[in-house]
């Protein structure tokens, strides 16, 4: 009986040491909540600025303190595999490959849609022209001379925006001539700013959101109508024509919460998806994933007395 129990009592505690070793990656900070506490968050660069304005109104409603790390996207994906953070802002879902890696750490990513945003293509205002085919553009990337563009120029190499084009030309790298690459895109927006015949590919969220150093040069360019192969019509890149889905450069935005508790990655999440974080989206000029509701107050009495 005595070793029945001995055995009864080991097996107990070695199960509950496996739990703990499984569960140690996911362990939950003691002053972290849903809306307290503090955490970083992993930004796409070319989210940065609707990220900034979400965080400003969620620390000012609770006790929390958020920071950003603002990389490219393949950076924010190695940094999230790699436990740097668990919280991520991307313009698109994890990939099969990329579910499996949190799968082994027993971790299920929550993957929250909030808002759509777009890639925007910019020009000098010295270029007379404010239309662009997409076509074109996938041309330069696939190594072809186009007459009416010196070349395009991007903010990183590893970004979410070089990865969008270059997913729609079909290549894995740059071609050797008429494509650049700067860090961020405040970068791409002023080399277009002082440069003929470049096109910029930028975050249309760095346009509406832009900073106040940074008017001067957005007053340089252009923001340039492009047209699909389907379609007859140019479409800027406004918060409409990206609603409407006519503008061939839109893109999806998610929070990515890897925590695998309930933390301000949950938190966070639901803030951005309910009524302020979507009314947010709307002010900044992007799209929400649902339209916030309107009240409207009937009065049943006007007063018109002048003091």
């Amino acid at each position: 009986m005595k070793k029945l129990t001995s055995t009864v009592t080991l097996f107990v505690f070695l199960s509950f040491l496996i739990l703990s070793c499984n569960n140690s990656g996911n362990s939950k900070p003691k002053s972290e909540t849903i809306l307290e506490g503090s955490t970083t968050i992993l930004v796409d660069e070319t989210l940065k600025p609707i990220v900034e304005d979400q965080i400003q109104v969620f620390e000012s409603l609770y006790k929390a303190k958020i920071s950003i790390d603002a990389k490219s996207e393949a950076e924010v994906i190695q940094s999230l595999v790699k436990d740097s953070s668990r919280i991520a802002i991307l313009p698109r879902k994890l990939t099969i490959e990329e579910m499996k890696i949190f799968e082994a750490k027993n971790i299920v990513p929550k993957t929250t849609p909030f808002a759509k945003d777009a890639i925007a293509l910019i020009a000098n205002k010295n270029n007379n022209d404010t239309l662009i085919a997409l076509k074109d553009i996938i041309g330069v990337m696939q190594g072809k001379v186009q007459s009416n563009i010196k070349g395009l120029v991007f903010d990183n190499p590893n970004s979410s925006t070089a990865r969008y084009i270059n997913l729609l030309a079909g290549i894995k790298n740059f071609p050797q001539k008429g494509v650049f690459s700067f860090k961020t895109n405040n970068e791409v927006i002023q080399y277009v700013a002082k440069n003929d015949g470049m096109i910029g590919v930028v975050g249309v969220n760095f346009l509406s959101e832009s900073s106040l150093e940074m008017k001067q040069y957005i007053n340089k360019i252009n923001v340039l109508e492009v047209k699909n192969d389907s379609d007859i019509n140019y479409y800027a890149p406004t918060q409409n024509n990206i609603a409407e889905g006519k503008y061939p450069l839109a893109r999806d935005l998610y929070i990515i919460n890897c925590q695998g508790y309930s933390g301000l990655g949950m938190g966070f999440a639901s803030f951005l998806a309910g009524e302020i974080g979507q009314r947010i989206v709307l002010k900044s000029g992007l799209v929400p994933v649902r339209t916030p509701s309107r009240k409207i107050l009937i009065r049943k009495e006007i007063n018109n007395d002048k003091k």
